[in-house]
């Protein structure tokens, strides 16, 4: 009916792991701050306090098409330079790359980011399949996020696909217990934290029903987390999104969820192989800012978990999952005005 989309598209790649504590050249304005045009600036705190990391993928690219005289191509990667977007641990850094990430945000006065994406048995093997080796490596892999991550201001999206292939048969049945312990186990070491606020992912609005996922978020935790996170790497519109959302929370306690905005600006793709209408689809477009300002009192935030640029896997000609493909971030922006 939907398939599976399960490859996460933006696992990090080699060269990714670019940042260790401090080494950020600066820490960003308000956009209404003095100073070059060109700057990558933060955006207003008031309605979006996350983090614009200046030294992304897509302000790389920005630069370098400013360098080669591309002033139309830098203007459009821009709009997604200037955003904030998720920061997705690598594993082996994940201490080093979260203190690193929270320390530069809290210089700029903003809110980090993080995508955790390592449970063992991830993504059933697909094109982002991994994942730690065992259960005690994930758990001093958690243990390692929240060493690097302190007491600074930190939103944490916990393990996108995790839960919900759990509920679609995807994952072997010998490993479930395991993974439901190790999602409550890492969202308890997490909302240990003094100012760490975590959302568990549930899915989206083409999946399936609320009713088929509730009870395991519950065993999984959800009710200790600040809420859930949907359309993680997906293009269901903000409204459908809602309404999931919505459905979803009155079904565990009311938690308040985030919705992954990213691309999501021409809602899914409906052609092709529906197994893979998920991974690199054309006519795609960027979807609603992040903002805390969102149409709903249940909808903490709009996010872009998905970093709009970066591809899904080596399908539709894409490079492998995670890696920047500029031609395809350049089509997200045209499509969206």
């Amino acid at each position: 009916m939907y398939g599976k989309r399960g490859a996460r598209a933006s696992v990090v790649v080699a060269g990714a792991a670019l940042l260790v504590a401090g080494c950020f050249g600066g820490d960003g304005g308000d956009k209404d701050d003095k100073g070059s045009d060109d700057k990558i600036s933060q955006q207003p705190k008031g309605s979006d306090p996350f983090w614009v990391n200046p030294e992304g993928n897509a302000a790389k690219q920005v630069a370098a098409y400013e360098k080669d005289g591309k002033a139309e191509e830098a203007k459009q990667i821009r709009e997604i330079a200037e955003q904030p977007t998720a920061q997705w641990l690598t594993p082996e850094s994940a201490e080093e790359e979260a203190r690193g990430f929270t320390e530069a945000a809290q210089r700029a006065d903003r809110d980090a980011i993080l995508v955790l994406y390592n449970i063992p048995h991830r993504d059933c093997g697909q094109y982002s399949g991994g994942g730690a080796a065992d259960g005690n490596e994930y758990r001093a892999f958690i243990d390692r996020v929240a060493n690097g991550i302190g007491d600074r201001p930190t939103t944490v999206i916990l393990e996108p696909d995790a839960v919900l292939h759990l509920v679609d048969g995807c994952t072997p049945d010998e490993f479930h217990e395991e993974r439901y312990d190790l999602l409550k186990g890492a969202i308890g070491k997490l909302k240990s934290l003094k100012n760490t606020k975590v959302y568990l992912d549930a899915g989206n609005a083409g999946w399936g029903k609320p009713d088929q996922i509730f009870e395991p978020l519950k065993w999984a935790g959800v009710e200790q987390a600040d809420g859930f996170s949907v359309n993680v790497s997906n293009f269901y519109t903000t409204e459908d999104s809602i309404k999931y959302g919505k459905e979803l929370s009155a079904k565990v306690g009311n938690k308040p969820f985030v919705i992954d905005t990213s691309r999501n600006g021409n809602g899914p793709y409906t052609e092709g192989d529906p197994g893979e209408r998920w991974c690199n689809p054309p006519g795609r477009a960027l979807g609603e800012a992040p903002t805390t300002k969102t149409a709903d009192d249940l909808v903490d935030a709009y996010l872009w978990v998905k970093r709009p640029g970066e591809s899904d896997g080596e399908c539709k000609g894409g490079p492998k999952a995670g890696e920047w493909w500029p031609e395809y971030a350049l089509k997200l922006t045209g499509a969206s005005g």
